[in-house]
């Protein structure tokens, strides 16, 4: 029998919020078991870059990575978020180790083609390390990883960290039983936006092609779910969609995900 794996996504709503950022690590500092916790910050990434004067390019919500942005997106979350994480995840007696997929060869990406829109220096992932990830696993340490890879030349690129998460949880599927959390400011996958407790507490492969044709599952959750959707057929466990608190059981309405 596989060992058991938690790998645990937050967003930039959690990391602003430093009374839920608190609540969120120190629940997952005594989460049983082995696991990685991946996180953006691209809210902060784009304060700071207006301080700097950097200006925000996006196209159809989606960031357009110049260089200047990729220069704040580093700083941000390869540096400010990453290590203030890592650090309050060692006050709570989590040994946790921050990296970016440059540190230990962990994530290889190729810089996105430009078709119809150039994304810059976005990242598509290419390749995990399960095998350096494993080894830290190993020795006691959880890794934190931010939202950053590199193409091997040298290069890093801004990738987003759902798929980071999907793909993380995909490579460690060989040697781990792993379950997937994808924490953010929704008790779960909702029926209608304007009720947030409308849950759709299960959703199997059959229920999401239907809710696909119902549009109930639209704009930003469309990718949120394709990752999903796309570990789970790639041999991960089961995925969780929810408030940061079912992580530790303190909620009761949260969206599970299976085949």
């Amino acid at each position: 029998m596989k060992p058991k794996l938690s790998i645990v996504k937050i967003g930039g709503n959690i990391i602003e919020n430093e009374s839920a950022l608190s609540d969120f690590l120190r629940d997952f500092a005594v989460m049983e078991g082995q696991k990685i916790l991946v996180h953006g910050g691209g809210r902060t990434a784009t304060r700071i870059a207006e301080q700097l004067g950097v200006p925000a390019k996006m196209v159809g919500g989606r960031r357009i990575t110049t260089r200047e942005t990729l220069d704040v997106i580093v700083m941000v979350y390869g540096g400010l978020a990453n290590k203030n994480i890592v650090s309050r995840l060692q006050s709570f007696d989590c040994n946790a180790i921050g990296l970016s997929g440059a540190d230990g060869n962990i994530i290889i990406s190729d810089k996105r083609p430009v078709k119809d829109i150039d994304y810059g220096f976005a990242g598509d992932i290419r390749q995990v390390n399960a095998t350096t990830i494993k080894a830290l696993l190993e020795s006691g340490m959880t890794p934190v990883c931010c939202a950053i890879t590199h193409n091997k030349k040298g290069q890093l690129l801004n990738t987003n960290a759902d798929t980071i998460t999907s793909e993380v949880a995909i490579a460690m599927s060989e040697h781990f039983e792993t379950s997937l959390y994808y924490c953010f400011e929704k008790k779960g996958v909702l029926r209608s936006v304007e009720d947030d407790n409308s849950v759709i507490e299960h959703i199997n492969t059959e229920k999401y092609e239907q809710l696909l044709q119902e549009n109930v599952i639209s704009d930003g959750m469309l990718p949120k779910m394709h990752n999903c959707f796309n570990a789970l057929q790639r041999h991960v466990h089961r995925v969780y969609i929810g408030l940061p608190g079912m992580i530790a059981g303190k909620e009761k309405l949260f969206t599970t995900l299976t085949l």
